[in-house]
């Protein structure tokens, strides 16, 4: 299905009965990267996943988006779907997106999975630090099957000058005090070897964050499909919880 925000097409797909669970991807991934986790809890919750502006089927933004365009994005999709108080999760820079949403909206129960929320500054360039572990997709063939399966089919080395400035628009930007904000139960779910979003951001979101629990699983940046069936189950009890 598809609807028009900010002069944007965006992509999505909606299924299930119960209360709302909306689920955002990574960067550089789509809707199927996310299916793992909604086509479970379709059963009793209705699951809307979108493909990202600039991601998927959905358009690219006209601008050099920031997070808070994009968290301005998923506000309009939320009121236009008639989705209230929902469950959001998010992987990576999902996760972000995440965060930046639930600090001023309503928001029942939070998930991110492998959200950084601090700055990195290394020496060597974040954007050349970044784009490389994105264009690179060795780091999924430990993820097996699963990840072959969900993959998205974007090309990373042919992201557009816009999306290039987007992701430096995106991730030079320090969320703690946003999260600080957020009062709702929050889950956080880290790899032990995520080499991407450092555990310490999950450990630092669990100490300042009002209501928020960290758990760690053995695994990488891609943990919660790497033991998909474990984060089921742990899903299943905070969300009836």
């Amino acid at each position: 299905m598809k609807i028009n925000i900010k002069d944007v097409s965006i992509n999505y797909v909606q299924y299930g009965k119960g209360s709302d669970v909306v689920l955002l991807h990574g960067w550089g991934q789509n809707i199927e990267m996310m299916k793992p986790i909604g086509d479970p809890l379709s059963k009793k919750h209705r699951v809307t996943i979108l493909d990202l502006p600039g991601f998927g089927e959905s358009g690219e933004p006209t601008y050099a988006w920031t997070l808070e365009d994009y968290a301005d994005m998923l506000e309009e999709l939320i009121k236009s779907l008639k989705i209230v108080n929902p469950i959001v999760m998010g992987h990576s820079f999902g996760g972000r997106l995440a965060l930046m949403y639930s600090h001023n909206h309503p928001v029942s129960k939070l998930v991110v999975f492998a959200g950084p929320c601090t700055v990195d500054n290394s020496n060597k360039s974040l954007k050349t630090r970044v784009l490389k572990k994105l264009y690179s997709i060795d780091a999924l063939k430990k993820i097996g099957d699963v990840a072959k399966n969900y993959i998205g089919s974007r090309d990373y080395k042919a992201a557009s000058p816009m999306m290039r400035d987007i992701l430096v628009n995106t991730v030079n930007q320090d969320l703690v005090g946003y999260a600080r904000k957020i009062d709702c139960p929050t889950l956080l779910i880290w790899g032990d070897r995520d080499s991407e979003a450092k555990l310490s951001d999950g450990e630092l979101l669990e100490e300042e964050m009002m209501d928020a629990a960290l758990i760690v699983l053995p695994g990488s940046h891609y943990a919660y499909l790497e033991n998909l069936g474990q984060v089921l189950n742990i899903l299943s009890n905070f969300l009836e919880s």
